[in-house]
């Protein structure tokens, strides 16, 4: 039924038109209702050592919901201005935690982030080994992940208290869903203005110069909107979160968040044509080949769209192909790592 829903579209809308780059992200921008928010009254909550970092707790409020939280990390004696990198957390199913996915405070991670990171992040936190490259590294939690998530009612049962929740969670995003789309936003919207914010924060202080972004699956995602919406942004990672809409259709669309599937987009051009619509800043792509996430045909034809948004300045797309399954394992962090230190350092 799907297959045949999407032959009468496509009969009726055909082919979204090839905008050029700032007319598509201007469109979509306006198509997914992005938020302007700004991180106001942003305050340190604590900071702390950790080997050859040092952290702080950072703590800001975008005008609704719980304050924000996030994890600034850097280098222990770094000198002068350090570039900056948003790292931006995955989805994963996982809500109870954000920033803590790919960044640890003093405390360290939870036994439901170590499952996490052994399963797709190699075992570690990639925004602390991206701290120790050199980098100021900023992640933060968004709406229904971590400091922002809803006060749901999670029954008794078995497992752990932030599992339970994770379950409850998993059927609350829909209804998240619908009160964006009811207010004229998205549910991308809204997380995209929120990164936008914080991206706006880690480059007004005066302890960090050029800034980039960097994220796994759902915070690939997050990547690629942020690198869109934002020109300042000087270099993005989207790991393992490329492929084109109509080779999900019927088979992969149901495992994805609302998020990668904003009202309007798919009208106005393919995820890959906006991601690539920063062209011809610096981008990087990492496919995940055995990704059971994203058929392998809609990642190469999501590659062919980004080389041809990228005909101009072929250099500045890096495309990193890898047979492993849906994840951003170390030698995929440390390729990544050293990019964005030749873009930003």
């Amino acid at each position: 039924m799907f297959a045949e829903l999407a032959r009468v579209a496509a009969a009726q809308f055909g082919p979204p038109p090839s905008l050029p780059g700032a007319e598509l992200r201007a469109a979509a921008r306006e198509a997914m209702g992005v938020l302007d928010l700004t991180a106001r009254d942003v305050r340190v909550e604590r900071t702390w050592t950790d080997g050859d970092l040092r952290g702080e707790e950072l703590s800001w409020t975008v005008g609704f919901g719980p304050r924000t939280r996030a994890y600034l990390l850097r280098p222990r004696d770094a000198d002068g201005p350090l570039p900056g990198v948003v790292a931006l957390h995955c989805h994963s199913g996982m809500k109870w935690a954000g920033k803590e996915k790919i960044a640890d405070g003093p405390e360290g991670p939870s036994p439901e982030v170590r499952r996490l990171r052994e399963a797709v992040y190699g075992g570690r936190s990639f925004a602390g080994a991206l701290a120790r490259r050199g980098f100021a590294v900023l992640a933060h939690d968004v709406l229904a992940w971590g400091s922002r998530r809803f006060p749901l009612d999670v029954p008794d049962g078995p497992g752990s208290e932030p599992d339970r929740y994770d379950a409850a969670a998993r059927e609350h995003e829909h209804v998240v869903a619908k009160h964006c789309a009811a207010l004229g936003t998205s549910f991308a919207g809204v997380v995209a203005g929120e990164d936008l914010a914080a991206a706006a924060y880690l480059r007004s202080r005066p302890d960090v110069g050029p800034v980039g972004c960097a994220g796994l699956s759902g915070g690939g995602l997050r990547a690629g909107l942020l690198g869109a919406f934002d020109p300042e942004i000087r270099a993005v990672v989207v790991a393992a979160m490329m492929s084109s809409y109509r080779d999900l259709i019927g088979t992969h669309v149901h495992r994805h968040t609302w998020m990668l599937y904003p009202p309007g987009l798919p009208r106005l051009g393919d995820w890959p044509d906006l991601v690539a619509s920063r062209a011809p800043a610096p981008l990087m792509v990492q496919y995940a080949l055995s990704d059971a996430l994203f058929p392998e045909a809609g990642m190469r034809r999501a590659h062919a769209v980004i080389e041809e948004r990228y005909r101009d300045a072929p250099e500045a797309y890096t495309a990193v192909f890898a047979d492993v399954p849906h994840s951003f394992d170390v030698p995929r962090q440390e390729r990544a790592f050293d990019w964005l230190a030749a873009r930003l350092t």
